[in-house]
């Protein structure tokens, strides 16, 4: 990909003149490191990259270092924060409301913080959802805990009222957690609140269990919901193998990407066929998905398939789509479709099966966050407030070669990172299952 022309500047509301409460700390210990904004993280960091574009003098595109400035834009004895997660839910939500809240109030002293109830609804006086005022004991231990302390909801809801609603609570940061749909709806609320003249610091944390975030290496839940995926993968193959011609089919989150069925197969390498939606594959004909499986049951008497919710989706193309409330298309079950299929393919052939269907999608969505997302979800929170409490709006805060970085909020909105099919993972696949292309010659 060509990264030189990508526009990385942070939206800022203005130079920060206030000297950072955290800039001179009661123990040595303490001492804190404080982050320039000429401080850049480098995109593309192959050399052959970089010395191409040395060789023709320009300049390396890079992302702002996230992280904590030694002046910031608000006053903390003035400002009141709201926090706001969206969409579906999430292994780690709780822990990235708890330490947003912890270092608003340890490490700067803002006292006024509160918890937008159920989504972007909780905007809306219609709805009549209660505001939680967010204190440390508040959120405590609430990382011990699934799901979001606020609710959430899906869809779009009116712009203009959800302006109007922090206007009226003098909201002067707002911090949103949600995938792609809130994204796109935290560009909308900057664009108004620019048109008013406001001066509201709107701050994104990326959240999908999918890893599907663009130009965000790692968002906050996969790793957890690659620890349960695995977990299934092993039951699914311990059904498998129990029984003759046993089959084993696990369908995984994945909409528009297959990171964690590629990543739990690569983690618990007894998968023999992975499905993503990334690469297409054929169902029937000499190299097709079911002669492919029927050829291994003949060889080892069993075996375990892993699709993404999202693949093979063109057999659906002559049914009806519809829409969720944040405007996705309903994807058509390609797991209960597979399950049919197999099922019909070999009864036709007079072959027996045990088949085993194994969905644990709503199950790893609500679970608590394993540890791993803990410290990940931790440095998330923290680097929101500091980029919040700089003056920075528009931006989100993101993963990006080892480093958290300020992202703006437009290059990612309404984007999907994709797993390449001619990438090492996806090569990966391929020498652990060895599926072959699962396509027939044209």
């Amino acid at each position: 990909m060509e990264y030189n022309s990508i526009e990385t500047d942070v939206q800022s509301l203005g130079n920060g003149k206030i000297v950072s409460p955290i800039q001179t700390p009661s123990k040595e210990s303490c001492h804190q490191d404080f982050i320039s904004d000429t401080s850049r993280v480098l995109i593309d960091i192959e050399m052959d990259s970089l010395t191409a574009m040395i060789k023709k003098k320009e300049t390396p595109a890079s992302f702002e270092l996230a992280g904590p400035r030694s002046r910031i834009y608000f006053d903390p004895s003035k400002l009141k924060c709201a926090l706001v997660t969206c969409g579906g839910l999430c292994p780690g939500l709780n822990g990235i409301l708890r330490s947003v809240v912890l270092e608003l109030f340890y490490g700067y002293g803002v006292r006024n913080v509160y918890g937008i109830r159920y989504g972007l609804q909780g905007f809306i006086p219609k709805y009549g959802h209660d505001v939680i005022e967010l204190k440390p004991k508040t959120v405590t231990n609430i990382i011990r805990k699934g799901g979001s302390l606020l609710g959430s909801s899906r869809g779009p809801q009116d712009i203009g009222e959800i302006v109007d609603c922090l206007e009226r609570m003098n909201i002067g940061a707002l911090f949103m957690i949600g995938g792609d749909g809130t994204l796109v709806a935290a560009t909308k609320i900057v664009d108004a609140i620019v048109e008013r003249g406001l001066k509201i610091s709107v701050v994104g944390i990326p959240k999908t269990i999918d890893n599907d975030i663009y130009m965000v290496s790692r968002s906050f839940g996969f790793d957890s919901a690659v620890d349960v995926a695995t977990m299934a993968i092993r039951a699914a193959h311990n059904e498998a193998e129990g029984y003759p011609n046993g089959i084993g089919l696990l369908k995984l989150m994945g909409r528009h990407s297959g990171f964690i069925a590629a990543t739990a197969t690569l983690a618990q390498q007894d998968v023999n066929f992975v499905l993503i939606p990334e690469v297409d594959f054929d169902l029937e004909g000499p190299n097709g998905l079911l002669r492919m499986v029927e050829k291994r049951l003949e060889l080892r008497k069993h075996a375990v398939i892993v699709v993404a919710e999202g693949a093979g989706q063109k057999y659906f193309e002559n049914k009806k789509t519809n829409v969720d409330k944040s405007g996705n298309i309903r994807l058509k079950d390609i797991g209960l479709f597979l399950k049919d299929a197999i099922s019909s393919y070999f009864k036709a052939k007079n072959i027996e099966i045990a088949l085993k269907y194994i969905d644990p999608s709503y199950v790893i969505r609500s679970l608590p966050a394993n540890s791993n997302d803990h410290v990940f979800c931790n440095f998330l929170g923290r680097d929101a407030v500091h980029a919040a409490m700089a003056g920075k709006t528009n931006v989100l805060i993101g993963h990006w070669n080892n480093q958290f970085v300020h992202i703006p909020m437009q290059l990612s909105a309404g984007k999907h990172k994709k797993v390449n099919p001619q990438g090492k993972l996806w090569h990966g696949i391929l020498e652990a299952t060895g599926q072959g292309l699962l396509k027939n010659e044209q």
